[in-house]
């Protein structure tokens, strides 16, 4: 069965079967005064030869039907004779009650075609009042729309064409209502982003100023001291370049304006990449890293954030594990996930302070005193970014284990 879904095509067909039922009433209205006219004028040709056999009783009946039902006769005659009495057969039936059922018949059909007419009319009037009625309503959502009243509840589940019309406009009521959000989340994390920065900026610029002054102030300073002033702002610069450079990488994924490129990324590529940007740190502390599994391992996700999200998650074991100790790197993958487990032999975390490692700009007790607190939180929300997950376990003067999932 079809489904019709145009409320002007159901109008069209709806129209097509009042005519067809029109039709078929005046067919049947038509049958019936055939009908009465047959029998009214049966009746008089009876009575008109009941009453030749009663004056003509030689004049035989089966002649009287056989004149009846003959189409040869020559009836001009008869004409003129009626003629004399004002009947004219063109214009006026010569049988009185003959005329008088058709005068009955075309009445009836008159009245038949009026009503019919009355009911077809009402029916258009309705559909064009609803039909106002709905281009009002509509016309009055696109106005709120226009004046970003994104609340509306418009809905529809009807199936008419304005029913449809009505839905796409909910649609983009949603889609502009989704914008407006979006668009209102963004100046919010510009504004904290502005904020963290400022904060963040703050210590470091007033230390600068303050070395500065001492440099400026003082012209026969120690070489020794201002050396040491100078690496110490070279430092702090270094420092904030790295703070603003992450903040800036934070904004861009939160207001959504990166682009991720997606490919299959080999985890054993990304780990040794990771490994080796990270060679001097490794080296100084003499530091043994254990990479186990799959060197045919993959996952799904862009491959610079990826390779900035594990190079921090390394970094922070390295900063946290004391000299000569190893970090494991375990990864696997199946059809469900790809895990990648890093593990080191550190300090640990406090159980307490574990839920917040993963907040912006959060410092544990044992973060040193150049640490930002932001790399760990860019990790979760790169990761986060190519459909997976982090979590960590640890335990105070144990060690810390990461453990990354992408899911497949």
């Amino acid at each position: 069965m079809i489904k019709l879904k145009n409320r002007v095509l159901k109008l069209l067909i709806t129209i097509l079967i009042i005519i067809l039922i029109i039709t078929i009433t005046m067919i049947y209205i038509t049958n019936l005064q055939y009908k009465k006219i047959n029998r009214v004028t049966n009746i008089n040709i009876a009575k008109i030869i009941s009453k030749i056999q009663e004056e003509s009783p030689e004049v035989e009946l089966e002649n009287i039907i056989k004149i009846l039902n003959k189409d040869d006769i020559d009836i001009e005659a008869g004409k003129k004779e009626l003629y004399k009495y004002g009947i004219r057969l063109d214009e006026i039936n010569s049988i009185s009650s003959v005329n008088f059922q058709m005068q009955k018949n075309i009445m009836v059909n008159c009245f038949v075609i009026l009503i019919f007419s009355i009911i077809f009319i009402i029916i258009i009037v309705i559909y064009l009042k609803l039909r106002d009625k709905k281009m009002k309503e509509i016309t009055q959502t696109i106005h709120q729309i226009n004046n970003k009243n994104y609340s509306l509840k418009i809905y529809d589940n009807n199936e008419d064409e304005w029913s449809y019309l009505r839905n796409e406009l909910y649609k983009i009521t949603i889609m502009l209502k989704e914008e407006a959000e979006k668009s209102k989340q963004d100046k919010e994390n510009l504004k904290i982003s502005i904020q963290d920065i400022s904060h963040q900026l703050k210590t470091p610029l007033t230390s600068i100023n303050v070395m500065l002054d001492n440099i400026i102030n003082n012209p026969n300073m120690e070489e020794s001291i201002r050396q040491k002033f100078i690496y110490e702002i070279s430092k702090q610069i270094d420092g904030m370049n790295f703070l603003i450079i992450s903040l800036l990488k934070f904004s861009k994924l939160e207001a959504g304006v990166e682009e991720f490129e997606k490919q299959n990324i080999n985890i054993s590529k990304i780990i040794k990449e990771s490994l080796e940007n990270l060679e001097i740190p490794i080296e100084i502390k003499n530091l043994s890293i254990i990479v186990n599994g799959d060197e045919t391992a993959k996952f799904y996700g862009d491959y610079r954030w990826q390779l900035e999200a594990i190079t921090n998650i390394i970094k922070n074991c390295i900063e946290h594990t004391p000299n000569n100790k190893k970090i494991y790197i375990n990864y696997e993958d199946n059809n469900l996930y790809t895990k990648i487990v890093i593990k080191d032999e550190g300090e640990g975390i406090a159980k307490e302070e574990l839920k917040h490692i993963f907040e912006r700009f959060y410092k544990g007790k044992k973060s040193s005193q150049n640490s930002y607190g932001i790399g760990l939180a860019l990790s979760k929300t790169i990761i986060e970014k190519d459909n997976g997950y982090i979590y960590c376990n640890s335990e105070e003067n144990v060690g810390t284990e990461f453990i990354i999932k992408y899911m497949n």
